[in-house]
C-alpha cells in the first residue's frame, strides 16, 4: 500500500506493491510472502484484480455487488464479486470493446459495443444475441422509459435500437459530421450528444426533435489557452436535472446550467490531453475529471482543487464506487488501480476494515514515499559515474532529475569519493580558522576579475559609510562586493570588462563624470552635515566663486567634449580600417582585370607608363577622392560594355558598394544563384553535350559539281538511268 498526501488529503493506493505471477505454485507463493517484506505489506483487496495486458473500461453494478471490467489481450470481460472478494467469471469476446453498459441491477443484462460495428448482448448464462449498426460506433446510452439504445459514431445520424420490439427505429439526424460521445439525463431523460466540431446537441426522446445546441469550442478558449486546433467534445455527464459537464479534447472541463448557453465554470487540466472521464461526487459537491495523465478532484462551485491523483501509467477510465471514498481506474497496465480517499467518504461495506486500518496508520505515521530515496540531477549522476543507469528501473525520472534508492546512493558515493570525510573535516577546520580570524584587522583584497570596478566600489562604499556615520540615524547601504547575487561578476573571467571595446569607450566619459559628480555630491552632503551642527555665520556665496549650477554646466560641457573626442577617434580608426580594406580590394581587382583582358591590358598599362603628360580627373559632388587607380578603374568599367562588366562580376563573384556621402560604409556580398537557375544551367549544359555527340560532319558530301544533280540548272542536266 502506498500513502500520499496532496493538498492535505490522504490518498491510499491499495494496488501498490509487487504482484506474484500466476504460474507460481501455492507453496512458492507462501515462501515468497514469508521472505519478502513488500509482499507482506501489500493489500490484495480483490483477488486477481487485473487484466492480461490492458484494461479499457470499468463499471460498478447498481446494487454495488459486482465490478465489471473490459480489457485485452485477448478481448474479454471480467466480473468480480465484492462479497466474495474474488473473480466470479470471465468471458472472451471476438473483438475489442469500445464501450459497455449494465442494463440490470446485477450482471445479468450486459450490452457491448465492439470496434467492428457489432453490438453484443449477454445474459446471465453468457452470449445472447449479436447485431450490427451501419457505421462504426463511439458511444451509446440506454433510455429506460422507452427501452431504446442510442448509438453515436462516425456519422451524422444517431441510431436507435428498441429492445422491446427488437428492431431499429428512425435515426436522429444531427448537423455534425461525427458524434463522439452521448449521455441521457437521469431525471427528465434529455438526450445529449457531443460532436467533433465542439458542439453539444440536446434532443427530446418523446418528440424526436432537437431542443437546443451549445457551442463548447468557443467557450473553452480563454486568454491563457493555446489554440492548436478545433476542440471536440470527448466526455459528457449529467448531474441532477440542470447541471451538465462537458470535457473537450484540449483538456478543459465546462460546467453548464441547461438554462444558459454560457458555462458556469471552466476548468483546465493544463496537459492539453483529451478528457477521458467525468464523474460527480454529490455528497461534497465535487467533480472528478480525468485525462490520460491525472485525476483531478475539484469543487464544482468555485473550481478550487480538492486533491489529485497521478498514477504511474496512463488512465483509460475512472469509476467511483457509490456512496464511498473508493475509486477504480482502468489503466494502460495489467493491474487495475484501487484508490481509497477517506476524506471523500467511508469505505464500502464489503471492505469496512479499511477504516480501522487507515486510522491506525494515521496514529502511527510512517515514513513518506520519498524518505527512502535520494533526488539527483544529471550532473550528479555524471559525477558518480551512473549515467548508464538512465532509463533503468533503478532511476525514476522526476522533474529535472531522478529519484534513486538512498542505500545505492550512499554506497556509490563512498566508492566514488572515499576521502569525503577527510575533505569535510578539512572544510570544518578551515571555517573555524576563518571565524577566529574575523577578530583581527581585516585587509581588503581585490578580486582577480574586474579589479578596477571592485576598487571603485570600495571607494564609493567608504564614502557612503563615512557619510552615514556622520548622520545620526543614517545607515550605510550594503555593498555589491558583499552581495552573493553579484559574486560571479568578480570570479568568472567571462564577466571581465573590455575597456578597449567601442561601447566602453563611448560610455566611459559619461560614467566617469557621473562618478565624479556622485563623489562631489557626497562630499557636499558631508560638508552640509558638518555645517548643520554649527551656527551658519554667512549664508551668501563669496565673490569669485562659481555656483553649483555653473559647475554642473561646466562638467556637462567637459564630458560632452570627451564623448566627441572618443567618437572622432573611433571614426578615424574605422576610416583607417576601410582604407586598408580598399587597398586589398584594389589589388585583387587589378589582378582580376589582368586575367580578363590578357595582353591588351598589359599593352595599355605600358602605353600609360610611356606617356608623361599629366592626366586630369573630375570628382563629382558627394564623392570622396581615394586614389588615381580607383578613378581609372571606374572610368574603364563605365566605358566597357555590359557583357564585359557582367563577366568581370562573375569572375570576381563579389560586388562592392561604397557610399561615402553617408559615412563611407562598404558592403560586400557574394552573388548566389537560386536552385532553379542552377538546375536550368545544368540542363542546358547537358543538352549541349548531347547535341555535340549527335551532330555529324557533312564534309564528305561536298563535291566539285555545281548546284543540282547534273551540274546544270535545268532538267537536262540530270542523269537518268
Amino acid at each position: 500500500m502506498q500513502i500520499s498526501s496532496v493538498n492535505d488529503v490522504k490518498i491510499y493506493n491499495l494496488s501498490h506493491g509487487k504482484s506474484l505471477p500466476e504460474w507460481l505454485s501455492d507453496r512458492k507463493k507462501r515462501q515468497l510472502q514469508k521472505k519478502d517484506v513488500d509482499l507482506q505489506r501489500r493489500i490484495e483487496l480483490i483477488q486477481d484484480f487485473e487484466m492480461p495486458t490492458v484494461c479499457t473500461s470499468i463499471k460498478v453494478s447498481k446494487d454495488g455487488q459486482f465490478i465489471l471490467a473490459a480489457g485485452t489481450y485477448k478481448p474479454r470481460i471480467r466480473c468480480y464479486d465484492t462479497y466474495q472478494l474474488s473473480l466470479k467469471f470471465e468471458r472472451c469476446l471476438d473483438s475489442d470493446v469500445v464501450a459497455f453498459d449494465i442494463l440490470s441491477d446485477d450482471y445479468s443484462k450486459l450490452v457491448f459495443l465492439h470496434c467492428d460495428r457489432y453490438i453484443e448482448f449477454h445474459s446471465q448464462h453468457g452470449h445472447y444475441y449479436k447485431t450490427r449498426i451501419p457505421k462504426f460506433g463511439r458511444d451509446f446510452s440506454y433510455h429506460y422509459p422507452s427501452c431504446d439504445l442510442y448509438f453515436v459514431g462516425t456519422s451524422s445520424e444517431v441510431f436507435r435500437l428498441n429492445l422491446e420490439q427488437g428492431r431499429f427505429l428512425n435515426s436522429l439526424q444531427t448537423d455534425a459530421a461525427e458524434n463522439t460521445v452521448c449521455d441521457i439525463n437521469p431525471v427528465h431523460h434529455l438526450f445529449a450528444t457531443g460532436t467533433s466540431e465542439g458542439r453539444v446537441e440536446c434532443w427530446d426522446p418523446r418528440v424526436r426533435n432537437r431542443v437546443g445546441m451549445l457551442d463548447c469550442a468557443l467557450s473553452s478558449l480563454t486568454a491563457e489557452t493555446e489554440v492548436h486546433g478545433l476542440p471536440s467534445v470527448s466526455a459528457l455527464k449529467f448531474n441532477g436535472s440542470l447541471t451538465m459537464a462537458v470535457g473537450t479534447s484540449t483538456g478543459q472541463v465546462l460546467l453548464y446550467d441547461l438554462r444558459s448557453n454560457q458555462p458556469l465554470l471552466a476548468k483546465d487540466h493544463f496537459y492539453n490531453l483529451p478528457i477521458k472521464s467525468l464523474n460527480f461526487h454529490d455528497q461534497l459537491d465535487l467533480v472528478v475529471s480525468a485525462d490520460s495523465k491525472i485525476i483531478k478532484i475539484w469543487n464544482k462551485d468555485n473550481g478550487k482543487i480538492f486533491s489529485s491523483i497521478q498514477p504511474q501509467t496512463n488512465i483509460n477510465d475512472v469509476c467511483i464506487y457509490p456512496h464511498s471514498g473508493m475509486l477504480f481506474t482502468a489503466n494502460e497496465d495489467p493491474k487495475m488501480n484501487t484508490f481509497y480517499i477517506p476524506a471523500l467518504g467511508p469505505a464500502p461495506r464489503w471492505c469496512s476494515f479499511l477504516d480501522n486500518l487507515t486510522e491506525e496508520l494515521e496514529e502511527s505515521p510512517e515514513s513518506t514515499v520519498y524518505d527512502d530515496y535520494k533526488f539527483v540531477t544529471r550532473k550528479d549522476l555524471e559525477n558518480l559515474g551512473l549515467s548508464h543507469l538512465v532509463g533503468s528501473s533503478l532511476l525514476r525520472a522526476y522533474m529535472h532529475g531522478f529519484f534513486m534508492d538512498i542505500r545505492l546512493y550512499h554506497k556509490v558515493k563512498s566508492m566514488a569519493n572515499p576521502f569525503a570525510y577527510e575533505e569535510y573535516r578539512k572544510d570544518k577546520i578551515r571555517q573555524k580558522i576563518e571565524e577566529s580570524r574575523t577578530q583581527r584587522v581585516q585587509v581588503k583584497k581585490l578580486p582577480k576579475v574586474n579589479k578596477e570596478l571592485a576598487l571603485k566600489l570600495m571607494e564609493e562604499g567608504d564614502d557612503e559609510a563615512e557619510l552615514a556615520s556622520r548622520k545620526k540615524k543614517g545607515k550605510a547601504l550594503p555593498s555589491i562586493l558583499g552581495d552573493d547575487r553579484f559574486k560571479v561578476m568578480f570570479e568568472n573571467p567571462d564577466y571581465q570588462v573590455d575597456e578597449q571595446s567601442e561601447e566602453f569607450r563611448l560610455l566611459n566619459p559619461i560614467v566617469s563624470k557621473v562618478g565624479q559628480k556622485r563623489k562631489k555630491k557626497l562630499r557636499l552632503l558631508a560638508q552640509q552635515a558638518a555645517a548643520s551642527q554649527q551656527v551658519a555665520e554667512d549664508e551668501e556665496e563669496p565673490e569669485g566663486r562659481a555656483s553649483s549650477e555653473e559647475e554642473s554646466s561646466d562638467d556637462d560641457k567637459s564630458w560632452v567634449e570627451e564623448v566627441r573626442e572618443q567618437r572622432r577617434l573611433l571614426r578615424q580608426e574605422g576610416r583607417d580600417r576601410q582604407r586598408q580594406e580598399r587597398k586589398e580590394a584594389d589589388r585583387n581587382t587589378v589582378l582580376l582585370e589582368t586575367e580578363l583582358n590578357g595582353g591588351e591590358k598589359t599593352a595599355n598599362m605600358a602605353d600609360s607608363k610611356k606617356t608623361s603628360h599629366p592626366q586630369f580627373y573630375q570628382i563629382k559632388a558627394g564623392e570622396e577622392f581615394r586614389s588615381f587607380k580607383d578613378m581609372v578603374r571606374k572610368q574603364k568599367l563605365q566605358k566597357a560594355s555590359l557583357e564585359d562588366r557582367l563577366k568581370l562580376e562573375e569572375l570576381s563573384e563579389a560586388s562592392n558598394m561604397a557610399d561615402t556621402a553617408v559615412g563611407s560604409k562598404q558592403l560586400t556580398f557574394t552573388l548566389k544563384k537560386s536552385e532553379k537557375q542552377k538546375k536550368q544551367q545544368e540542363a542546358e549544359r547537358e543538352h549541349h553535350e548531347e547535341r555535340k555527340k549527335l551532330r555529324r560532319s557533312a564534309g564528305h558530301l561536298s563535291s566539285g559539281r555545281g548546284r543540282g544533280w547534273g551540274g546544270g540548272r535545268g532538267r537536262g542536266g540530270r542523269s537518268r538511268h
